[in-house]
Protein backbone atom coordinates (compact mmCIF):
# COMPACT_ATOMS: atom_id res chain seq x y z
CA UNK A 1 0.00 0.00 0.00
CA UNK A 2 1.39 3.41 -0.69
CA UNK A 3 1.88 5.96 1.07
CA UNK A 4 -1.55 7.85 2.82
CA UNK A 5 -3.55 10.21 1.21
CA UNK A 6 -2.13 13.41 1.62
CA UNK A 7 1.14 12.19 3.79
CA UNK A 8 4.49 13.26 1.48
CA UNK A 9 6.34 9.97 0.70
CA UNK A 10 9.49 9.72 3.32
CA UNK A 11 11.32 6.92 5.26
CA UNK A 12 8.19 5.80 7.65
CA UNK A 13 9.16 5.08 10.98
CA UNK A 14 7.25 1.61 10.79
CA UNK A 15 6.56 -0.50 7.42
CA UNK A 16 4.57 -3.51 7.48
CA UNK A 17 4.71 -5.42 4.13
CA UNK A 18 2.59 -8.43 3.21
CA UNK A 19 2.34 -9.47 6.63
CA UNK A 20 -0.42 -12.63 6.97
CA UNK A 21 -1.54 -14.40 9.75
CA UNK A 22 -3.69 -17.40 10.01
CA UNK A 23 -4.99 -19.44 13.22
CA UNK A 24 -6.14 -22.48 11.64
CA UNK A 25 -8.75 -22.07 9.13
CA UNK A 26 -9.21 -18.21 10.37
CA UNK A 27 -7.28 -16.30 8.40
CA UNK A 28 -6.26 -13.18 10.88
CA UNK A 29 -4.24 -10.82 8.69
CA UNK A 30 -4.07 -10.88 4.87
CA UNK A 31 -1.59 -9.34 3.03
CA UNK A 32 -1.35 -6.34 4.72
CA UNK A 33 0.78 -3.11 3.77
CA UNK A 34 1.11 -0.39 6.49
CA UNK A 35 3.15 2.61 6.18
CA UNK A 36 3.58 4.73 9.48
CA UNK A 37 5.51 8.22 9.47
CA UNK A 38 7.78 9.58 11.69
CA UNK A 39 6.49 12.13 14.51
CA UNK A 40 3.10 11.21 13.94
CA UNK A 41 -0.28 9.81 15.55
CA UNK A 42 -1.08 6.89 13.31
CA UNK A 43 -4.91 5.42 13.92
CA UNK A 44 -5.86 2.20 13.24
CA UNK A 45 -9.91 0.68 13.32
CA UNK A 46 -11.74 -1.62 12.27
CA UNK A 47 -14.87 -4.13 13.53
CA UNK A 48 -14.38 -6.78 15.89
CA UNK A 49 -12.04 -9.55 13.97
CA UNK A 50 -10.87 -7.18 11.29
CA UNK A 51 -7.58 -8.44 12.79
CA UNK A 52 -6.25 -5.19 14.15
CA UNK A 53 -4.98 -6.56 17.74
CA UNK A 54 -3.66 -9.67 15.85
CA UNK A 55 -1.23 -7.59 13.56
CA UNK A 56 0.21 -5.01 16.60
CA UNK A 57 0.52 -8.66 18.49
CA UNK A 58 2.72 -9.31 15.53
CA UNK A 59 4.69 -6.27 15.78
CA UNK A 60 5.69 -6.00 19.50
CA UNK A 61 6.36 -9.85 19.16
CA UNK A 62 3.40 -12.15 20.67
CA UNK A 63 2.88 -13.60 16.99
CA UNK A 64 4.98 -14.72 14.43
CA UNK A 65 3.85 -13.51 10.89
CA UNK A 66 3.07 -16.96 8.68
CA UNK A 67 4.71 -14.09 5.74
CA UNK A 68 5.39 -10.96 5.40
CA UNK A 69 8.64 -8.73 6.61
CA UNK A 70 8.38 -5.51 9.35
CA UNK A 71 11.26 -2.86 8.42
CA UNK A 72 11.71 -0.41 11.59
CA UNK A 73 13.18 2.80 10.14
CA UNK A 74 13.88 1.36 6.96
CA UNK A 75 15.78 -1.37 7.89
CA UNK A 76 14.12 -5.22 7.86
CA UNK A 77 13.61 -6.83 11.45
CA UNK A 78 12.82 -10.28 13.08
CA UNK A 79 10.68 -9.11 15.68
CA UNK A 80 10.49 -12.94 17.75
CA UNK A 81 9.27 -11.70 20.95
CA UNK A 82 8.15 -8.45 22.96
CA UNK A 83 12.03 -7.75 24.23
CA UNK A 84 13.02 -7.74 20.75
CA UNK A 85 10.66 -5.31 19.87
CA UNK A 86 11.87 -3.72 23.29
CA UNK A 87 15.46 -3.42 21.74
CA UNK A 88 13.77 -2.12 19.08
CA UNK A 89 12.36 1.18 20.06
CA UNK A 90 8.84 -0.68 20.12
CA UNK A 91 6.67 0.08 23.34
CA UNK A 92 3.16 -0.88 24.04
CA UNK A 93 0.62 0.56 26.51
CA UNK A 94 -2.39 -2.30 26.91
CA UNK A 95 -6.20 -1.46 27.58
CA UNK A 96 -5.57 -3.93 30.70
CA UNK A 97 -1.89 -2.78 32.37
CA UNK A 98 0.63 -4.76 33.18
CA UNK A 99 1.35 -3.42 36.37
CA UNK A 100 2.25 -4.86 39.74
CA UNK A 101 0.23 -3.52 42.00
CA UNK A 102 1.95 -3.27 45.25
CA UNK A 103 4.87 -2.40 43.75
CA UNK A 104 6.10 1.26 43.58
CA UNK A 105 5.54 3.32 40.62
CA UNK A 106 9.46 3.28 40.71
CA UNK A 107 9.72 -0.27 41.11
CA UNK A 108 7.01 -1.17 38.13
CA UNK A 109 9.06 1.02 35.58
CA UNK A 110 12.17 -0.68 36.35
CA UNK A 111 10.78 -4.03 36.30
CA UNK A 112 13.06 -6.24 33.87
CA UNK A 113 15.09 -3.29 33.21
CA UNK A 114 17.84 -3.04 35.75
CA UNK A 115 21.22 -2.36 35.70
CA UNK A 116 22.36 -5.20 37.34
CA UNK A 117 21.99 -7.75 40.59
CA UNK A 118 22.23 -4.42 42.45
CA UNK A 119 18.51 -2.46 42.75
CA UNK A 120 19.45 0.65 44.22
CA UNK A 121 21.71 1.87 41.37
CA UNK A 122 19.07 1.45 38.99
CA UNK A 123 16.38 3.17 41.25
CA UNK A 124 18.23 5.90 41.59
CA UNK A 125 19.07 6.50 37.66
CA UNK A 126 15.17 5.60 37.12
CA UNK A 127 14.29 8.28 39.78
CA UNK A 128 16.07 10.57 38.03
CA UNK A 129 15.11 9.67 34.52
CA UNK A 130 11.54 9.48 35.52
CA UNK A 131 11.44 13.15 36.90
CA UNK A 132 13.08 14.16 33.73
CA UNK A 133 10.52 12.55 31.56
CA UNK A 134 7.36 13.54 33.84
CA UNK A 135 8.48 16.94 33.32
CA UNK A 136 9.61 17.24 29.41
CA UNK A 137 5.76 15.28 28.80
CA UNK A 138 3.36 16.03 32.15
CA UNK A 139 3.68 12.73 32.92
CA UNK A 140 3.95 13.63 36.95
CA UNK A 141 3.56 11.00 38.95
CA UNK A 142 4.67 10.32 42.72
CA UNK A 143 7.34 7.88 42.00
CA UNK A 144 6.98 6.36 45.32
CA UNK A 145 3.76 5.57 45.42
CA UNK A 146 2.00 2.46 45.34
CA UNK A 147 0.28 1.78 42.06
CA UNK A 148 -2.40 -0.13 44.10
CA UNK A 149 -3.14 3.54 45.25
CA UNK A 150 -3.58 5.60 42.13
CA UNK A 151 -6.55 6.36 39.91
CA UNK A 152 -6.65 4.50 36.35
CA UNK A 153 -5.66 7.79 34.87
CA UNK A 154 -2.34 7.69 36.63
CA UNK A 155 -1.54 4.11 36.08
CA UNK A 156 -1.50 4.90 32.51
CA UNK A 157 0.93 7.22 33.01
CA UNK A 158 3.02 5.07 34.77
CA UNK A 159 2.74 2.90 31.39
CA UNK A 160 3.53 5.03 29.33
CA UNK A 161 6.52 6.03 31.89
CA UNK A 162 7.94 2.69 31.48
CA UNK A 163 7.75 2.66 28.08
CA UNK A 164 9.94 5.85 27.36
CA UNK A 165 12.09 4.85 29.87
CA UNK A 166 12.77 1.91 27.84
CA UNK A 167 13.44 4.28 25.10
CA UNK A 168 10.47 3.39 23.39
CA UNK A 169 10.50 5.63 20.05
CA UNK A 170 7.13 4.04 18.84
CA UNK A 171 4.28 3.82 21.19
CA UNK A 172 1.40 1.47 20.57
CA UNK A 173 -1.94 2.40 22.68
CA UNK A 174 -4.73 -0.24 22.92
CA UNK A 175 -8.06 1.57 23.53
CA UNK A 176 -6.33 4.15 25.94
CA UNK A 177 -9.59 5.95 27.04
CA UNK A 178 -11.72 3.10 27.74
CA UNK A 179 -12.07 3.80 31.78
CA UNK A 180 -10.99 6.95 31.69
CA UNK A 181 -12.83 10.26 32.76
CA UNK A 182 -12.95 13.59 30.01
CA UNK A 183 -10.82 15.13 31.85
CA UNK A 184 -8.03 12.56 31.74
CA UNK A 185 -8.68 11.60 28.07
CA UNK A 186 -7.91 15.38 27.46
CA UNK A 187 -4.60 15.63 29.29
CA UNK A 188 -3.72 11.96 27.29
CA UNK A 189 -4.17 13.60 24.28
CA UNK A 190 -2.19 16.37 24.96
CA UNK A 191 0.76 14.12 26.15
CA UNK A 192 0.07 11.88 22.99
CA UNK A 193 0.81 15.58 21.19
CA UNK A 194 3.78 15.77 22.88
CA UNK A 195 5.80 13.07 22.79
CA UNK A 196 4.94 13.38 18.64
CA UNK A 197 6.20 16.96 18.98
CA UNK A 198 9.29 15.20 20.65
CA UNK A 199 9.31 12.98 17.35
CA UNK A 200 8.08 10.10 18.90
CA UNK A 201 5.32 7.93 16.81
CA UNK A 202 2.25 7.01 18.21
CA UNK A 203 0.06 4.25 16.57
CA UNK A 204 -3.60 4.51 18.47
CA UNK A 205 -5.94 1.49 18.03
CA UNK A 206 -9.49 2.75 19.06
CA UNK A 207 -13.11 2.14 18.29
CA UNK A 208 -14.35 5.87 18.96
CA UNK A 209 -14.38 7.76 15.88
CA UNK A 210 -14.49 11.23 17.53
CA UNK A 211 -11.32 10.22 19.03
CA UNK A 212 -9.85 9.18 15.67
CA UNK A 213 -10.52 12.21 14.30
CA UNK A 214 -9.37 14.74 17.17
CA UNK A 215 -5.94 13.50 17.99
CA UNK A 216 -4.46 11.40 14.71
CA UNK A 217 -3.12 12.37 12.06
CA UNK A 218 -3.49 9.54 9.30
CA UNK A 219 -5.95 6.29 9.96
CA UNK A 220 -5.97 2.90 8.76
CA UNK A 221 -9.11 1.10 8.33
CA UNK A 222 -9.10 -2.35 8.34
CA UNK A 223 -11.86 -4.94 7.38
CA UNK A 224 -11.93 -8.48 7.79
CA UNK A 225 -8.16 -9.04 8.22
CA UNK A 226 -7.23 -6.82 5.14
CA UNK A 227 -6.48 -3.10 4.86
CA UNK A 228 -9.20 -1.67 2.98
CA UNK A 229 -8.27 2.10 3.47
CA UNK A 230 -4.98 4.30 4.83
CA UNK A 231 -6.27 8.27 4.36
CA UNK A 232 -4.80 11.71 6.02
CA UNK A 233 -7.32 12.35 9.05
CA UNK A 234 -7.94 15.78 7.59
CA UNK A 235 -8.89 14.55 4.49
CA UNK A 236 -11.83 12.43 6.14
CA UNK A 237 -14.74 12.02 7.72
CA UNK A 238 -16.54 9.72 11.03
CA UNK A 239 -19.06 9.04 8.29
CA UNK A 240 -16.54 7.85 5.40
CA UNK A 241 -14.20 5.99 8.23
CA UNK A 242 -17.60 4.18 9.88
CA UNK A 243 -18.53 3.02 5.88
CA UNK A 244 -15.11 1.69 5.20
CA UNK A 245 -15.06 -0.12 8.60
CA UNK A 246 -18.68 -1.90 7.94
CA UNK A 247 -18.81 -1.80 4.20
CA UNK A 248 -22.19 0.08 4.43
CA UNK A 249 -24.15 3.36 5.62
CA UNK A 250 -23.95 3.28 9.44
CA UNK A 251 -26.03 5.41 11.77
CA UNK A 252 -23.70 7.34 14.01
CA UNK A 253 -26.35 8.99 16.23
CA UNK A 254 -29.57 7.40 18.32
CA UNK A 255 -32.55 8.18 17.23
CA UNK A 256 -34.90 8.35 19.55
CA UNK A 257 -38.48 10.68 20.55
CA UNK A 258 -38.69 12.37 23.90
CA UNK A 259 -39.58 9.93 26.55
CA UNK A 260 -43.04 9.57 27.77
CA UNK A 261 -42.66 8.11 31.64
CA UNK A 262 -44.98 6.65 33.51
CA UNK A 263 -45.17 5.21 37.04
CA UNK A 264 -42.03 4.02 39.27
CA UNK A 265 -40.40 0.86 38.57
CA UNK A 266 -37.55 0.43 40.28
CA UNK A 267 -36.89 2.64 43.72
CA UNK A 268 -33.59 1.92 45.07
CA UNK A 269 -33.50 3.68 48.75
CA UNK A 270 -29.68 3.72 50.87
CA UNK A 271 -28.50 1.24 49.31
CA UNK A 272 -25.13 0.20 50.77
CA UNK A 273 -22.32 -2.61 50.71
CA UNK A 274 -19.47 -3.59 52.03
CA UNK A 275 -17.69 -6.54 50.74
CA UNK A 276 -15.99 -9.43 52.43
CA UNK A 277 -12.82 -8.08 52.57
CA UNK A 278 -13.98 -4.79 54.56
CA UNK A 279 -14.60 -2.54 51.76
CA UNK A 280 -16.91 -0.20 51.41
CA UNK A 281 -18.53 -0.42 47.43
CA UNK A 282 -22.16 1.50 48.18
CA UNK A 283 -23.20 4.09 49.91
CA UNK A 284 -25.92 4.81 50.20
CA UNK A 285 -27.49 5.27 46.52
CA UNK A 286 -30.28 6.09 45.91
CA UNK A 287 -32.30 6.45 42.63
CA UNK A 288 -35.78 5.92 40.52
CA UNK A 289 -36.50 4.70 37.34
CA UNK A 290 -40.04 4.64 35.79
CA UNK A 291 -41.65 2.87 33.26
CA UNK A 292 -40.56 4.11 29.00
CA UNK A 293 -37.42 6.10 30.45
CA UNK A 294 -33.77 5.13 30.49
CA UNK A 295 -31.41 6.05 33.60
CA UNK A 296 -27.55 6.03 32.85
CA UNK A 297 -25.47 5.49 35.30
CA UNK A 298 -21.82 7.37 34.46
CA UNK A 299 -18.82 6.98 35.92
CA UNK A 300 -14.84 5.83 35.71
CA UNK A 301 -14.95 1.36 36.01
CA UNK A 302 -14.70 0.58 39.62
CA UNK A 303 -17.19 3.57 41.64
CA UNK A 304 -19.42 0.95 42.55
CA UNK A 305 -21.92 0.21 39.44
CA UNK A 306 -20.53 -3.39 39.17
CA UNK A 307 -22.04 -3.90 42.55
CA UNK A 308 -25.16 -2.15 41.91
CA UNK A 309 -25.85 -4.06 39.31
CA UNK A 310 -25.19 -7.56 40.62
CA UNK A 311 -27.06 -6.63 43.66
CA UNK A 312 -29.60 -5.66 41.52
CA UNK A 313 -29.74 -8.90 39.22
CA UNK A 314 -29.91 -11.10 42.48
CA UNK A 315 -26.19 -11.93 42.83
CA UNK A 316 -24.45 -9.70 45.28
CA UNK A 317 -20.78 -10.64 46.33
CA UNK A 318 -20.94 -13.52 48.35
CA UNK A 319 -19.69 -12.87 51.94
CA UNK A 320 -20.82 -8.80 51.42
CA UNK A 321 -22.73 -6.60 53.96
CA UNK A 322 -25.99 -5.23 52.82
CA UNK A 323 -28.61 -2.46 54.12
CA UNK A 324 -31.12 -0.14 52.33
CA UNK A 325 -34.38 -1.03 50.72
CA UNK A 326 -35.07 -1.69 47.00
CA UNK A 327 -38.40 -2.24 45.40
CA UNK A 328 -40.23 -3.27 42.10
CA UNK A 329 -43.36 -1.97 40.94
CA UNK A 330 -43.94 -1.17 44.80
CA UNK A 331 -42.95 -4.92 45.78
CA UNK A 332 -39.56 -4.83 48.44
CA UNK A 333 -36.67 -7.08 46.93
CA UNK A 334 -34.58 -9.22 49.44
CA UNK A 335 -31.30 -8.07 49.32
CA UNK A 336 -30.16 -11.06 51.34
CA UNK A 337 -31.03 -14.46 50.48
CA UNK A 338 -31.75 -13.20 46.83
CA UNK A 339 -31.28 -14.99 43.43
CA UNK A 340 -30.69 -14.05 39.52
CA UNK A 341 -34.12 -16.76 39.42
CA UNK A 342 -36.37 -14.87 41.42
CA UNK A 343 -35.21 -11.48 39.74
CA UNK A 344 -35.99 -13.06 36.63
CA UNK A 345 -39.52 -14.45 38.13
CA UNK A 346 -40.25 -10.72 38.90
CA UNK A 347 -39.68 -9.49 35.67
CA UNK A 348 -35.72 -7.80 35.51
CA UNK A 349 -34.10 -8.83 32.69
CA UNK A 350 -29.95 -8.40 33.06
CA UNK A 351 -27.56 -8.07 30.59
CA UNK A 352 -24.09 -8.27 32.11
CA UNK A 353 -21.09 -5.89 32.29
CA UNK A 354 -18.64 -9.06 31.48
CA UNK A 355 -20.47 -11.45 28.27
CA UNK A 356 -17.80 -13.94 28.73
CA UNK A 357 -17.94 -14.40 32.43
CA UNK A 358 -21.60 -13.49 33.60
CA UNK A 359 -23.70 -13.60 30.35
CA UNK A 360 -22.51 -17.01 28.35
CA UNK A 361 -20.85 -20.44 28.75
CA UNK A 362 -18.53 -20.05 26.35
CA UNK A 363 -18.25 -23.94 25.29
CA UNK A 364 -21.97 -24.35 25.06
CA UNK A 365 -23.45 -23.68 21.75
CA UNK A 366 -25.61 -20.38 20.91
CA UNK A 367 -29.40 -22.25 21.29
CA UNK A 368 -27.93 -23.42 24.61
CA UNK A 369 -27.32 -20.05 25.78
CA UNK A 370 -29.95 -18.47 24.35
CA UNK A 371 -32.34 -20.52 26.80
CA UNK A 372 -30.10 -19.88 29.67
CA UNK A 373 -31.59 -18.62 32.79
CA UNK A 374 -34.88 -19.44 30.99
CA UNK A 375 -35.04 -22.96 30.32
CA UNK A 376 -37.71 -23.73 33.23
CA UNK A 377 -40.30 -21.68 30.84
CA UNK A 378 -43.37 -23.57 30.12
CA UNK A 379 -42.71 -23.40 26.50
CA UNK A 380 -39.21 -25.11 27.00
CA UNK A 381 -40.08 -27.63 28.29
CA UNK A 382 -42.68 -31.28 28.48
CA UNK A 383 -43.82 -32.38 31.29
CA UNK A 384 -40.28 -33.51 33.36
CA UNK A 385 -38.13 -33.09 30.00
CA UNK A 386 -36.92 -29.99 28.32
CA UNK A 387 -37.67 -29.55 24.62
CA UNK A 388 -34.61 -28.92 22.87
CA UNK A 389 -36.25 -28.87 19.31
CA UNK A 390 -38.15 -25.46 21.35
CA UNK A 391 -35.16 -23.86 22.74
CA UNK A 392 -33.39 -24.74 19.10
CA UNK A 393 -36.27 -23.00 17.23
CA UNK A 394 -36.52 -20.05 19.90
CA UNK A 395 -32.84 -19.51 19.07
CA UNK A 396 -32.91 -19.96 15.56
CA UNK A 397 -35.83 -17.18 15.60
CA UNK A 398 -33.54 -14.50 17.76
CA UNK A 399 -30.12 -15.24 15.99
CA UNK A 400 -32.13 -14.14 12.95
CA UNK A 401 -34.28 -11.28 14.22
CA UNK A 402 -30.84 -9.81 16.13
CA UNK A 403 -28.50 -10.48 13.09
CA UNK A 404 -26.12 -13.12 14.80
CA UNK A 405 -23.26 -14.17 12.47
CA UNK A 406 -22.14 -16.59 11.45
CA UNK A 407 -26.82 -17.65 11.92
CA UNK A 408 -25.72 -21.11 13.05
CA UNK A 409 -27.36 -21.99 16.82
CA UNK A 410 -25.20 -24.74 16.76
CA UNK A 411 -22.17 -23.33 16.86
CA UNK A 412 -20.61 -22.84 20.62
CA UNK A 413 -20.37 -19.31 22.05
CA UNK A 414 -16.86 -18.87 22.03
CA UNK A 415 -16.80 -18.95 18.01
CA UNK A 416 -18.57 -16.04 17.87
CA UNK A 417 -17.15 -12.05 17.89
CA UNK A 418 -17.66 -10.65 20.56
CA UNK A 419 -20.29 -8.04 19.25
CA UNK A 420 -21.84 -11.45 18.43
CA UNK A 421 -21.59 -12.86 21.61
CA UNK A 422 -23.29 -9.74 22.31
CA UNK A 423 -26.39 -9.67 20.59
CA UNK A 424 -26.67 -13.61 22.06
CA UNK A 425 -27.70 -12.02 25.37
CA UNK A 426 -29.60 -8.97 24.47
CA UNK A 427 -31.67 -11.06 22.53
CA UNK A 428 -31.91 -13.39 25.27
CA UNK A 429 -32.62 -10.61 27.46
CA UNK A 430 -34.78 -8.36 25.61
CA UNK A 431 -36.90 -10.97 24.09
CA UNK A 432 -38.47 -11.74 27.43
CA UNK A 433 -39.86 -8.11 27.94
CA UNK A 434 -38.55 -7.46 31.27
CA UNK A 435 -40.35 -4.78 33.25
CA UNK A 436 -36.76 -3.43 33.91
CA UNK A 437 -33.79 -4.19 31.90
CA UNK A 438 -29.95 -3.73 33.94
CA UNK A 439 -27.96 -3.47 31.07
CA UNK A 440 -23.71 -2.86 31.77
CA UNK A 441 -21.49 -1.68 29.32
CA UNK A 442 -24.04 -2.91 26.22
CA UNK A 443 -21.27 -2.43 23.37
CA UNK A 444 -17.84 -2.82 25.28
CA UNK A 445 -15.62 -4.10 22.64
CA UNK A 446 -18.36 -4.08 20.16
CA UNK A 447 -17.80 -2.59 16.31
CA UNK A 448 -19.99 0.12 15.07
CA UNK A 449 -22.90 -2.13 13.34
CA UNK A 450 -23.55 -3.98 16.37
CA UNK A 451 -23.58 -0.70 18.13
CA UNK A 452 -26.05 0.87 16.01
CA UNK A 453 -28.30 -2.27 16.18
CA UNK A 454 -27.88 -2.81 20.09
CA UNK A 455 -29.19 1.13 20.60
CA UNK A 456 -32.26 0.62 18.42
CA UNK A 457 -33.03 -2.48 20.74
CA UNK A 458 -32.30 -0.67 23.90
CA UNK A 459 -34.33 2.61 22.57
CA UNK A 460 -37.68 0.16 21.60
CA UNK A 461 -37.68 -1.46 24.68
CA UNK A 462 -38.24 1.75 26.29
CA UNK A 463 -40.30 2.68 23.95
CA UNK A 464 -42.12 -0.08 24.77
CA UNK A 465 -42.99 1.26 28.40
CA UNK A 466 -40.46 -0.89 30.15
CA UNK A 467 -37.49 0.64 32.46
CA UNK A 468 -34.32 0.69 31.36
CA UNK A 469 -30.40 0.93 33.81
CA UNK A 470 -28.05 1.74 31.64
CA UNK A 471 -24.38 1.63 33.54
CA UNK A 472 -21.50 2.63 30.79
CA UNK A 473 -18.11 3.64 30.85
CA UNK A 474 -18.83 5.70 27.25
CA UNK A 475 -19.95 8.49 28.20
CA UNK A 476 -20.74 9.22 24.51
CA UNK A 477 -23.44 6.38 24.89
CA UNK A 478 -24.89 7.82 28.28
CA UNK A 479 -25.55 10.86 26.60
CA UNK A 480 -27.41 9.66 23.76
CA UNK A 481 -29.20 6.92 25.29
CA UNK A 482 -30.16 8.11 28.35
CA UNK A 483 -33.42 9.89 29.00
CA UNK A 484 -31.52 11.08 32.75
CA UNK A 485 -27.77 10.76 34.18
CA UNK A 486 -26.43 9.70 37.18
CA UNK A 487 -22.88 10.29 37.99
CA UNK A 488 -21.29 7.95 40.30
CA UNK A 489 -17.99 8.08 42.40
CA UNK A 490 -16.57 6.30 44.88
CA UNK A 491 -19.89 4.09 45.75
CA UNK A 492 -22.37 7.25 45.89
CA UNK A 493 -24.26 8.89 43.32
CA UNK A 494 -22.31 12.48 42.99
CA UNK A 495 -25.34 14.09 40.85
CA UNK A 496 -28.26 14.11 38.25
CA UNK A 497 -28.36 15.74 34.88
CA UNK A 498 -31.05 15.83 32.17
CA UNK A 499 -28.45 15.15 28.79
CA UNK A 500 -29.45 18.12 27.14
CA UNK A 501 -28.36 20.11 30.10
CA UNK A 502 -25.17 18.02 30.53
CA UNK A 503 -22.02 19.12 29.21
CA UNK A 504 -19.02 16.31 29.26
CA UNK A 505 -17.16 18.76 31.45
CA UNK A 506 -19.69 19.16 34.06
CA UNK A 507 -20.02 15.21 34.26
CA UNK A 508 -16.16 14.97 34.08
CA UNK A 509 -15.78 16.67 37.46
CA UNK A 510 -18.47 14.53 38.97
CA UNK A 511 -16.68 11.28 37.35
CA UNK A 512 -13.48 12.56 39.41
CA UNK A 513 -15.76 13.22 42.71
CA UNK A 514 -15.24 17.16 42.05
CA UNK A 515 -18.57 19.55 42.29
CA UNK A 516 -18.34 21.33 38.90
CA UNK A 517 -19.12 24.44 40.86
CA UNK A 518 -16.39 24.52 42.68
CA UNK A 519 -14.25 24.53 39.77
CA UNK A 520 -13.07 27.61 37.38
CA UNK A 521 -11.20 25.53 34.43
CA UNK A 522 -11.23 21.75 32.76
CA UNK A 523 -7.82 21.24 34.21
CA UNK A 524 -8.74 21.20 37.55
CA UNK A 525 -11.35 18.20 36.98
CA UNK A 526 -8.31 16.00 36.96
CA UNK A 527 -8.48 13.54 40.14
CA UNK A 528 -5.39 13.32 42.33
CA UNK A 529 -2.77 10.57 42.19
CA UNK A 530 -4.69 8.39 44.69
CA UNK A 531 -8.33 9.12 43.89
CA UNK A 532 -10.80 6.37 46.00
CA UNK A 533 -12.80 4.49 43.83
CA UNK A 534 -10.44 3.66 41.10
CA UNK A 535 -8.99 0.90 42.77
CA UNK A 536 -10.10 -1.84 39.63
CA UNK A 537 -7.54 -0.80 37.34
CA UNK A 538 -7.86 -1.53 33.62
CA UNK A 539 -10.95 -3.16 34.97
CA UNK A 540 -13.81 -2.38 32.52
CA UNK A 541 -16.87 -2.29 35.20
Amino acid sequence: MTAPRGVADESPAIELRGISKAFGPVQANKSIDLSVARGTIHGIIGENGAGKSTLMSILYGFYRPDSGEILIGGKPVVITDSQTAIRSGIGMVFQHFKLVQNFTVLENVILGAEDGGLLRPSLSRARGELKRLASEYELQVDPDAPVEDLSVGHQQRVEILKALYRQADILILDEPTGVLTPAEADHLFRILRGLRDEGKTIILITHKLREIMEITDTVSVMRRGEMVASVRTAETSSTELAELMVGRKVLLRVEKTPASPGAPVLEVRGLSMTDASGVVRLRGVDLDIRAGEILGIAGVAGNGQTQLLEILAGYPEPGAALDGVVRLKGQPLPLSGSDAGARREAGIGHVPEDRQVEGLIMDFAAWENVAFGYHDAPEFNRGMLMDHAAIRADAAGKIERYDVRPPNPELAAKNFSGGNQQKIVVAREVERNPELLLIGQPTRGVDIGAIEFIHKRIVALRDAGKAVLLVSVELDEIMALSDRIAVMFDGRIMGERLPEAATTTDLGCLMAGIDPATISSPAEAMPPASAPGTDQPGATG
